[in-house]
């Protein structure tokens, strides 16, 4: 066991973890910030993504021991600081980009990275942003609608189902 540190939704945090434990399981089990799924454990669906530093990645694939110092964001961060839905978790209710919710999180964390490095992105850049992220009951065609609202566009440019 070795002490693990970061701060995780601007809050410092340090536990202790195994040389093998996974950040995803380290979110969920250690700290409790059951909202990153875990669908796959093979890097595959998304489920897990959070930011690390900054940048989007699949939790179950990073080791906790390689977050230490950092700075970690999870969907549990995503919340205005009143505990109100952000900007894109409001999209996605607001435009039904969610069934099930499970892929949910993942997919408000990956549109969060691109909007971060493209406020304005076409339909396009969106679906192949998404490439990674697996949805199985949308048919993705809402999720892209509400990250097009997120972006502040019209969601009116959609082509049709």
């Amino acid at each position: 066991m070795s002490k693990v540190s970061m701060t995780v939704n601007g809050r410092q945090v340090s536990a202790d973890a195994e040389g093998r434990t996974l950040l995803s399981s380290f979110l969920r089990e250690t700290l409790g910030l059951t909202g990153t799924h875990v669908g796959c454990d093979t890097s595959q669906c998304g489920a897990c993504v959070v930011h690390v530093d900054g940048k989007a990645v699949k939790s179950c694939t990073m080791l906790a021991m390689e977050a230490d110092g950092a700075t970690v964001t999870t969907i549990e961060g995503m919340a205005n600081p009143d505990g109100s839905l952000g900007t894109i978790q409001q999209a996605f209710q607001d435009h039904h980009g969610l069934q099930c919710g499970f892929c949910t999180p993942g997919m408000v964390m990956s549109a969060a990275a691109l909007l971060a490095e493209n406020p304005k992105p076409t339909e396009a850049e969106i679906r192949h942003h998404l490439e990674g992220n697996i949805c199985r009951c949308t048919g993705y065609h809402n999720i892209v609608k509400a990250i097009i609202a997120a972006s502040g566009q019209d969601t009116g440019v959609l082509a049709a189902e």
